[in-house]
């Protein structure tokens, strides 16, 4: 394939050669210890991933430091997996227990494949994003420091569990199709300052950031004007406009979604639904929304069968039996008001308790 200057060079270029020779003659998989992945091709190859969680914003120190050992014990082969694991792909079995040795040495953690919770993906919350509700990167660090033996394997449970945390209700990641997912949500509608919108913002640009359609031209005030019932929070016109502002600490706080899922394997992919409406920010460690999402890990690897996701195992207890288990409150919140949600909510007379 010709060369260009713009955009991704092609995949074939950067494959390991192990991985060229036997492409499309791979038989197998099996999992030997917890983080490692045993490939076994039709030709007799074996490679071996070893997968490493990475705290998803990282330096440059960091990324040198596994680049160097990947250097040493693969080659230079390594790999990240859409959910920010790092993937060691060592050809050599010989090099396999010196490198989780160092591994170790260094601190890093070891897991995440299989039965197991993965690395938690997440957006960019307060370092960067400027329509973030929450600090996603916080979050994620209190959650696993508590969940951490799930992700390696010193606690067993039934099946994978994907955790994604997202800033704000846009949702840069993945949350919509997550076991557990925690959202950010702003509760307040847009503050204008109408002499900063005429001075700093154009106002076409700020109307046309509006999903719901809930901006409309202030004429009189070379401003803009917001309609609170249409408005969902969704804070995209602060990001085109800086003269409006929705942070607000005393509103501003979490929503927890449970029973998404990517995977096509015994059912359809699935979408999260709501299962808690709001908790308040409480930073640096939210231990609110850590004990949370820790329990509904627990009562779901209690009460779920072999190899059942969190969203399978819901549709198998049901929703009513669900709230029951976990002692989270049913509200109002829960009840689906959306325009078009006569296409997917439950709508027989049949419960399951």
């Amino acid at each position: 394939m010709a060369r260009t200057d713009f955009g991704p060079p092609d995949y074939r270029e950067m494959l390991p050669p192990i991985v060229a020779e036997n492409y499309g003659k791979w038989l197998y998989h099996e999992i030997p210890q917890p983080g490692v992945i045993k490939h076994v091709s039709e030709t007799g190859a074996v490679l071996y991933s070893v997968r490493m969680a990475s705290p998803r914003l990282v330096n440059s120190d960091w990324v040198r430091e596994i680049c160097d050992i990947a250097e040493k014990y693969c080659g230079g082969y390594l790999r990240f997996t859409t959910r920010h694991n790092v993937e060691f792909l060592v050809s050599d079995p010989s090099q396999l227990q010196p490198l989780l040795d160092e591994l170790k040495a260094r601190g890093h953690m070891i897991g995440g494949a299989g039965h197991a919770i993965s690395n938690v993906v997440h957006t960019q919350g307060w370092v960067h994003c400027k329509s973030a509700v929450t600090d996603a990167s916080g979050l994620v660090k209190s959650v696993m420091d508590e969940l951490h033996p799930y992700f390696s394997g010193k606690i067993k449970i039934p099946a994978r569990l994907r955790i994604a945390v997202a800033c704000c209700v846009n949702m840069c990641g993945a949350c919509h199709c997550s076991d557990i997912a925690i959202v950010g949500i702003h509760r307040t509608v847009p503050r204008i300052n109408d002499e900063l919108v005429a001075k700093t913002c154009e106002i076409p640009t700020t109307v046309a950031s509006c999903p719901t359609g809930a901006i409309r031209p202030n004429p009189k005030l070379k401003s803009i004007e917001i309609n609170a019932e249409k408005c969902m929070m969704c804070g995209n016109c602060t990001v085109v406009c800086p003269a409006l502002k929705i942070m607000d600490p005393e509103n501003d706080g979490v929503s927890i979604w449970v029973g998404g899922k990517v995977s096509n394997a015994r059912t359809a992919p699935m979408f999260s639904r709501l299962a808690v409406p709001f908790i308040k920010n409480n930073p640096p460690r939210w231990p609110e929304v850590t004990d949370t999402v820790k329990h509904l890990v627990e009562v779901w690897a209690k009460d779920a069968k072999y190899g059942e996701r969190m969203g399978e195992w819901i549709e198998r207890i049901g929703w009513e039996r669900f709230f029951k288990l976990t002692g989270l409150p049913f509200t109002e919140k829960h009840i689906d008001s959306f325009t078009h949600a006569t296409q997917t909510f439950r709508s027989t007379t049949q419960f399951r308790f």
